[in-house]
């Protein structure tokens, strides 16, 4: 799968939140899209996933104009997981995973049993076999983001757009969701894109960075090569080195 984004704009009110964003991204690449607040990041993943449109400017899927895909098979080519999700209704986590099926299940009845391994695999994947039966109403923020992010990857999707994906997560289970974002791109060819805070993960995991500062791209490549002091400073107005072993890379803040 290959998605592309030509002169993207976006506006709200008076505001300008993006302006003139090209980009190109294929399976087999964890993007991480890094950014300060308010610099886009949230607005280009939902314009990526055809969940908002531009004022100007196109996104493809393989070609096609993502206006002109119709929802459902839209639906089954890409999962979109917004910033703190959240979920009103006390339904078990693994009826609240198997949502993410619905795009593939006939208009009546039930999960059939390829679904159901479907739904425990990435159960298991996200560490929540033991919560399986438990209400959703009651789990903990970082337990409701695995399980968000376990109901946008049981239908295995071509394309993942997540918006703060490690957000409330502990540092084993942040660490888990990062390479499981990275095994479904370099491992099985996915495209993941993901709007991160995280700069070290951001180093160590993605395959390619887009920086973003004012609505405007500022940096597109590989992330030992655009992340660094005056990247940090450009986007993030902090001073910050990039320090460790090749193999191991950290964003070192410096007071």
């Amino acid at each position: 799968m290959r998605l592309s984004a030509s002169g993207l704009a976006c506006s709200a009110g008076q505001r300008r939140i993006l302006e003139g964003i090209d980009v190109e991204a294929a399976g087999g690449e964890f993007i991480a899209v890094i950014g300060a607040n308010g610099a886009g990041k949230s607005t280009l993943l939902r314009l990526l996933s055809g969940l908002a449109e531009p004022e100007a400017g196109e996104v493809r899927y393989d070609g096609r104009a993502l206006s002109g895909i119709a929802p459902r098979e839209l639906a089954q080519l890409r999962a979109y997981l917004p910033q703190n999700p959240r979920c009103e209704w006390p339904l078990p986590v693994e009826r609240l995973v198997g949502l993410g099926l619905t795009p593939l299940l006939p208009a009546f009845g039930d999960f059939g049993d390829a679904d159901s391994v479907r739904i425990e695999a990435a159960l298991a994947d996200c560490d929540l076999l033991a919560q399986r039966h438990q209400p959703a109403t009651t789990l903990s923020g970082g337990e409701l983001a695995r399980a968000m992010l376990a109901r946008a990857l049981v239908a295995d999707p071509a394309v993942l757009l997540v918006d703060e994906p490690l957000s409330g997560l502990d540092p084993r289970h942040a660490l888990d969701a990062a390479r499981r974002l990275q095994e479904l791109a370099c491992g099985r060819g996915k495209l993941v894109i993901a709007a991160v805070h995280d700069l070290t993960i951001a180093l160590r995991r993605a395959t390619r960075v887009w920086a973003l500062r004012g609505g405007r791209l500022v940096a597109n490549g590989r992330p030992a090569e655009v992340i660094d002091a005056a990247l940090l400073r450009e986007v993030f107005e902090v001073e910050a080195r990039v320090t460790g072993a090749p193999e191991s890379p950290r964003v070192e803040y410096l007071d």
